[in-house]
């Protein structure tokens, strides 16, 4: 057993005994948070700059991009981007933006093009970036092609996803951010799966939404016939890498099921008798179900109690067939429905009650670890602490 599913068996291990002594995994004490923390015009806008722009995000699957010529136009956090794979098979980042008169290159969406041309006065572009032409370049003037190439953006490609980082120059070290986490990412070479599509929703402020992902506290309440059935209420386990962690979820089975498989065996089975979401700081969600893996990617949106959710979906293999097909389309519809009508339904109401005034702060119990975690990390990048050195779980 490779050291990786040793780890694993090791947490499906402490998830059985938090269920067989009625526990769980806990911090030292509860913790604040202000709820302006979730409203307020500055603190949101530091975190977009202090945050959204600095950090590498998620703007990609490399499964939505898989062969040379594709490319993913899109916003993200306000930017329009264009991802490209070029000929080489290596991926290129750059502003979805025309350089001689600002318009938009290419609309949101998935394609395949060598070259772009700019809807607004046909200069063409390859797809590394780079102008290859003019309009009537005898009646424009002279120009330098090599100073009016496509805003490049600094990308990188790791563990099935490409990420970018929306400040120009802002060079980045995909694996030493990532941390342990890219371990989890390899394991399943995310890479070489059929992407199936995805779905948008429209949710609260970002930090309320993704605290959703972070506990199962609410399962019971919130997720009483789609969630709850499967997965214990209020049991969960938390590893970190850096501010990203692997949260586990033990089913509702995990004696019978883990009962049934030899102790050295159970890192290799997650999803019989345990789950795990894995979240990647500051915006993603990632739950590798047996059916259909959903990815789900925070974006904030121009106010702080707005945000943009899109949910991307991938499947080890292809569809076998139409009904295979059809299937796959009602299980992205459902898991759609559970996010969009159960957490963004309550995150919607919590939103309201914070901006009421009602309360001056929001308070995460001993039980809501990775929530702590996660707003102490917040706190740190924004320089709220007075600690120098990151928060640890």
């Amino acid at each position: 057993m490779s050291e990786y599913h040793d780890i694993i068996g090791r947490e499906a291990e402490k998830m059985l005994e938090y269920v067989e002594t009625g526990t769980t995994d806990s911090a030292e004490s509860s913790f604040e948070v202000p709820a302006a923390a979730y409203t307020d015009p500055e603190i949101f806008a530091r975190e977009k700059s202090e945050i959204f722009l600095k950090m590498p995000l998620l703007a990609a699957l490399s499964a939505e991009i898989p062969n040379p010529g594709d490319y993913k136009a899109m916003e993200l956090v306000g930017k329009p981007i264009l991802i490209t794979r070029k000929s080489d098979g290596t991926v290129a980042a750059m502003y979805n933006v025309c350089t001689h008169r600002g318009m938009m290159l290419t609309p949101e969406g998935h394609g395949s093009k060598k070259r772009f041309s700019c809807p607004y006065h046909a200069w063409t572009f390859g797809n590394d970036g780079k102008l290859i032409g003019v309009a009537e370049p005898q009646k424009f003037g002279p120009i330098c092609k090599e100073e009016r190439n496509l805003t490049a953006l600094p990308v990188a490609e790791a563990g099935g996803i490409i990420w970018v980082c929306l400040t120009q120059g802002l060079e980045f070290d995909i694996e030493k951010h990532l941390d342990g986490m890219l371990a989890d990412l390899e394991v399943y070479d995310l890479a070489s799966w059929h992407f199936c599509g995805q779905r948008r929703i429209y949710g609260p402020n970002w930090k309320i939404a993704y605290d959703g992902y972070l506990e199962g506290y609410h399962f019971a309440a919130a997720h009483p016939e789609t969630i709850h059935p499967r997965s214990f209420s209020n049991i969960m386990h938390f590893t970190a890498f850096g501010p990203h962690m692997r949260v586990g979820y033990p089913q509702n089975r995990i004696k019978e099921a883990l009962g049934a498989l030899p102790r050295e065996t159970w890192g290799e089975h997650e999803n019989e008798g345990y789950d795990f979401v894995r979240t990647i700081f500051p915006n993603v969600s990632i739950f590798f179900a047996p059916e259909i893996t959903q990815i789900a990617q925070l974006i904030p949106s121009e106010t702080p109690d707005k945000n943009i959710t899109n949910l991307m979906f991938l499947r080890r293999d292809p569809p076998k067939d139409d009904t295979d097909a059809a299937s796959i389309e009602g299980m992205m519809d459902w898991l759609r429905d559970v996010v969009n009508d159960e957490d963004y339904g309550v995150g919607l109401q919590v939103q309201k009650g914070l901006e009421s005034g009602a309360v001056k702060s929001v308070i995460f119990g001993r039980n809501e670890r990775g929530n702590q975690y996660f707003h102490k990390y917040v706190d740190y990048l924004l320089g709220g602490t007075t600690n120098a050195a990151p928060p640890e779980l």
